[in-house]
């Protein structure tokens, strides 16, 4: 009985270390977390935790990967529960989806964030358990959909994902019910659009885009800013090097201080760049517009448009700007709210009867539907993947209004 006992315990202890870790890692970031932290937040000392964990690569391991596991058993129960009826256990998958969603952001943040910090094998069988869920989901929309393509319907369950792990990426919140029928709302939503057909014509959305050439031969100082974003992204602000950013414009790393003094430096650049890109595009769209509807499509193409021409980094303004300067950081997290405020500005014109919450959580699970897709293996070569960012981040807007989760019961 103490050895049952006592193994309990061991078991209590190693969650409790998870969650912790969990916790920190959202909120400071992996890189800024050590492993005195996670022992100190549940009570034990460093060595202590070694009993538990390799370190703290493992403990993200483990969380990572038990958090897609439980995302892969709501879809094996809803195949089970629901063998042969597909629609029932397409219905059970997007409700548990919500659910977790809602009781566990801080799991989907770091899986959307965090997840390059593990070893190449743990991201490797992450992704094998994230796609053979997304598989068994995509079946059975096709059985829902007979006349969707496999690549569509794979296409329609990563951006309903995208819905689900949108709620990482803002505090924005709801009583527990209300939300988890909002998202519910979003997906089905999504799970239910049509795609556009023919070739990809979304560049015609916001008229003339001649000011959005570019000179043939970007300044050594724009080519370092567009390789440095890109390699953040990729790997994770700290595990960039100014000799790597260097090397992947073709320069020495020393010639990189002739541009910038500092990699935090370079960060800074590239985040005031994309705010100022991205007003200008509001600015443009709002005086071509025709009514609110229209200015709303014109800032969802440019935005579309943008993502595909900002080597795929939507940059988010959190832990990676750690290393700037806190009136730095409290300047482009504003502009960041008021980029995103426009589209709940619209939204709420267009749908009066959605609140300030369902609309700011509406818009960021479409951003986060434009944000994901193009860094998707399977989606990203898609010929007309523009037009239908454009109509997926469209139809989860649309949505919102359609069920009024704000009512009582």
């Amino acid at each position: 009985m103490q050895a049952e006992g006592g193994a309990t315990r061991s078991s209590s202890r190693r969650e409790r270390l998870a969650d912790a870790a969990a916790e920190l890692f959202r909120r400071y970031g992996y890189p800024a977390v050590s492993v005195a932290d996670i022992a100190a937040a549940v009570g034990v000392t460093g060595p202590a935790l070694y009993r538990h964990f390799k370190g703290k690569q493992a403990i993200l391991a483990h969380v990572l990967l038990n958090g897609m596991d439980a995302l892969a058993a709501v879809v094996d129960e809803a195949s089970v529960t629901f063998a042969g009826k597909p629609q029932k256990a397409l219905d059970r998958i997007v409700e548990r989806q919500a659910e977790l969603s809602v009781a566990h952001r801080d799991i989907s943040a770091l899986w959307r964030w965090q997840g390059m910090h593990l070893e190449d094998a743990d991201r490797r069988r992450l992704r094998k358990r994230g796609g053979a869920m997304l598989g068994q989901w995509s079946q059975l929309l096709v059985r829902v959909r007979p006349g969707l393509s496999p690549a569509d319907a794979d296409l329609l369950c990563w951006a309903a994902f995208s819905v689900f792990g949108s709620v990482a990426v803002h505090h924005a919140s709801l009583p527990k019910r209300r939300f988890e029928q909002l998202l519910v709302t979003l997906a089905d939503a999504v799970l239910s659009a049509t795609l556009p057909t023919g070739a990809d014509d979304t560049e015609d959305a916001g008229g003339d885009e001649s000011w959005r050439a570019v000179p043939a031969e970007p300044s050594r100082r724009e080519e370092l800013l567009s390789v440095a974003t890109r390699l953040f992204h990729q790997r994770g602000f700290h595990a960039v090097s100014m000799e790597d950013i260097g090397a992947a414009a073709g320069m020495a790393g020393p010639s990189v201080y002739r541009h910038f003094d500092s990699k935090a430096s370079i960060m800074l650049a590239a985040a005031y760049r994309m705010a100022d890109g991205l007003e200008v595009d509001v600015r443009r769209a709002l005086a071509a517009a025709t009514d609110p509807a229209d200015a709303l499509h014109r800032i969802v193409a440019s935005y579309v448009d943008f993502v595909a021409n900002s080597d795929g980094v939507a940059m988010q303004y959190g832990q990676e700007l750690a290393a700037v300067a806190e009136r730095h950081r409290t300047e482009l997290r504003k502009r960041q709210r008021d980029y995103v405020a426009h589209w709940v500005r619209l939204l709420r014109t267009l749908r009066p009867e959605v609140s300030e919450a369902q609309a700011r959580i509406t818009v960021h699970a479409a951003l986060t539907v434009i944000n994901d897709l193009p860094r998707t293996r399977s989606v990203r070569t898609r010929p007309a993947l523009a037009a239908e960012l454009t109509e997926l981040a469209m139809t989860v807007l649309t949505a919102a209004g359609r069920t009024n989760v704000e009512s009582p019961g």
